[in-house]
């Protein structure tokens, strides 16, 4: 990546079937068509929203590296207008495991030169879902859960 200012877009998903029930990340990098997925184990759709967000900054920053993360813009997309409201500091924290996930982030948020979270609507965000379902179909297939 260059030294300049650059700018990522970001769509991220999480879900678990069941609520708490086997959960997924998925995350997609639209400024550099990179798709990722991951399998999270147990826990509820929350919990898996806030994991695909410190999911996608982690991959952010490897895919620029350490160096140039701190010039980096990123965007990131959710479907989730409870954890963008949080993440963006309209809404309070109630829970304390999503205050954990919440404190995360914000430490993943201060190597890169801003990060901003922007609530779209689920048909806009196709791809992290998708992801989501393949990580999780995986797993099902596998007979991990």
């Amino acid at each position: 990546m260059p030294s300049s200012s650059t700018s990522l877009i970001i769509y991220t998903d999480g879900g678990s079937r069941g609520n708490p029930g086997p959960s997924a990340a998925g995350v997609y990098v639209q400024t550099m068509d990179k798709r990722y997925r991951e399998f999270l184990g147990v826990g509820t759709n929350n919990f898996a929203e806030y994991q695909a967000i410190i999911y996608a900054l982690k991959k952010a920053k490897a895919l620029v590296g350490n160096a140039s993360a701190q010039h980096v813009h990123i965007e990131i997309r959710s479907d989730s207008q409870l954890v963008v409201n949080q993440l963006s500091g309209t809404f309070k924290i109630k829970e304390k495991d999503l205050f954990e996930l919440f404190i995360a982030v914000w430490n993943l948020k201060q190597e890169f030169a801003g990060v901003t979270f922007t609530y779209v609507p689920r048909e806009q965000n196709r791809i992290a879902d998708a992801l989501v379902n393949e990580a999780l179909d995986e797993h099902e297939q596998e007979g991990l859960f």
